[in-house]
């Protein structure tokens, strides 16, 4: 059995983003409390014991801004994709008034394709893209996990439609892209890393994050956050 590995690469040049976050960058300058939200699913909301990346998020970038207090909330649900996600946006997101939100999509709708139309997921995608463009805050979407389930030979070609189709609201609606995908398979194809190791113990359906996948996405999320372009004036 492989060993899990112990460095983490974040590959800047596949996460970095594009665009700046003005509202986010504002709220730390000036607001003494900042809101995140994140929604999603089992990866947002977490799979049992494993500390998902929401609070992982928390704890890096309370580090870095030792005079912000910021909350990183967590409203993701097992098992969701984006239609029923965009249902509860009202309450779960613009509800909370955050100066920014992490919207993770597309895994369920490759993973359970005979309940999901990835058109109509790309649709609500964009739906919600276009509601949220109007509020001060800042957007950044999350495509798929590269997990076993994910990329078996039946499931490949509907993950590689999914990440185009997310890649494309994201460029429509002009907000930063983290491409979790394309990050987990340069792990696997490039930096030789085994992919049992991304893939959490345990984990019969070999869908799930791993503890040290779970945490380098999230390092890699992190960085990409910090290292975005500044706004102009």
């Amino acid at each position: 059995m492989a060993e899990t590995p112990t460095h983490c690469d974040t590959h800047p040049d596949l996460t970095g983003f594009k665009y700046p976050f003005p509202n986010l960058m504002r709220s730390l300058k000036r607001q003494r409390r900042t809101r995140i939200v994140a929604i999603g699913s089992s990866s947002t909301a977490g799979e049992g014991d494993l500390l998902p990346f929401p609070a992982r998020l928390e704890v890096l970038l309370r580090k870095k801004f030792r005079d912000s207090m910021i909350d990183v909330l967590n409203r993701g649900l097992i098992g969701q994709e984006a239609p029923s996600e965009l249902s509860r946006f009202e309450s779960d997101v613009i509800g909370e008034a955050p100066a920014m939100v992490i919207w993770q999509v597309g895994t369920n709708a490759v993973y359970r394709k005979e309940s999901f139309d990835l058109g109509q997921v790309a649709e609500s995608i964009s739906t919600g893209l276009d509601w949220l463009a109007g509020l001060p805050m800042d957007v950044v979407l999350m495509d798929l996990q590269y997990t076993t389930a994910v990329i078996k030979p039946e499931k490949r070609v509907f993950a590689d439609q999914m990440v185009k189709l997310i890649s494309a609201a994201a460029d429509k609606a002009g907000v930063n892209l983290f491409r979790r995908f394309a990050l987990m398979e340069r792990w696997v194809l490039k930096d030789g890393i085994d992919i049992d190791k991304l893939i959490r113990d345990g984990d019969g359906e070999r869908l799930h994050m791993s503890e040290w996948a779970t945490g380098c996405v999230t390092q890699a999320l992190c960085d990409a956050i910090l290292s975005a372009p500044t706004a102009t004036t």
